[in-house]
């Protein structure tokens, strides 16, 4: 299990220099399709890569809400740089969303358990209802291309990310699959169209708001939701005793995710010298 917290660790810390990197490639204004093609989107995409490479490897010793709650790290990490170093100023209520998500992340990590179970679903189901989930998340990325609110492109950002981790954890639960066989299993394939559909939502919630509220809310949605269907159709379980604790981490983390969608980008205004 140490090793797998070793790797989700280090994949937080990778996935914060990505966020940075495509942040600021969408801090120079144009289209969607221009922000992707950009050298340091195409940067934060190379620390998307050795991020998910890490996850490879901890989704093989801790279930996936651990890994993703960990990677949650990330959304402190984003706060302190736009603070700092982009000026993107926080009233004290949305820090306290911040703050409220990342315990709740934490004590979802903490309810997770380290032994497995036979996992509920076939191979089969579980890849049907990656697809459907795929195709979902393309059908509302274009139903909201005309929306100027940056939080609907975050959670779908969140959610194909996050979509992404279900197939590698779901590679894992399947037997039989090794590297000459990778060619034809369908999770792979859904993992890119996940990827990309991820990747388009996030530079487009990084156009319409501030990093640090984007990356929470994209952050909460990849670990929530990829987290609950790991217990519902994989093989991840829960501490004996702690669903309570799983249950509070949820409820801290809808409140501050609702906090964070209301808000407005602001930036500090520096005070005049006479």
């Amino acid at each position: 299990m140490l090793i797998g917290m070793l790797f989700a660790v280090f994949a937080m810390l990778c996935s914060t220099v990505a966020a940075i990197l495509q942040a600021d490639a969408a801090n120079q204004g144009g289209r969607t399709s221009a922000v992707l093609a950009r050298p340091r989107f195409l940067g934060g995409i190379a620390m998307d890569i050795v991020t998910w490479l890490c996850m490879v490897v901890a989704l093989q010793f801790i279930p996936i809400f651990a890994v993703q709650a960990t990677l949650a790290g990330a959304i402190a990490m984003t706060a302190l740089y736009a603070r700092y170093f982009r000026g993107e100023w926080l009233r004290p209520v949305h820090r306290l969303a911040i703050g409220a998500s990342m315990l709740g992340l934490a004590f979802v990590a903490g309810s997770a358990g380290t032994e497995r179970k036979q996992a509920l679903t076939g191979h089969g189901t579980t890849v049907a209802v990656l697809i459907a989930a795929l195709v979902v998340i393309m059908g509302v990325t274009l139903a909201i291309t005309n929306s100027t609110k940056p939080w609907p492109s975050a959670v779908l950002a969140g959610l194909g990310l996050g979509g992404g981790s279900v197939c590698i954890r779901a590679m894992h639960v399947s037997e039989g699959v090794d590297l000459a066989g990778l060619l034809r299993e369908p999770l792979v394939y859904i993992l890119v169209g996940m990827a990309l559909a991820g990747l388009y939502n996030y530079a487009r919630a990084l156009q319409l708001g501030d990093v640090s509220t984007v990356t929470a809310l994209y952050m909460v949605t990849q670990v929530v939701v990829p987290g609950l269907v790991g217990i519902t159709l994989l093989d991840d379980t829960v501490r004996p005793g702690l669903w309570w604790l799983l249950l509070l981490g949820l409820a801290l983390v809808v409140y501050g995710t609702s906090i964070l969608a209301r808000r407005r980008p602001e930036k500090r205004t520096p005070p005049r010298v006479a």
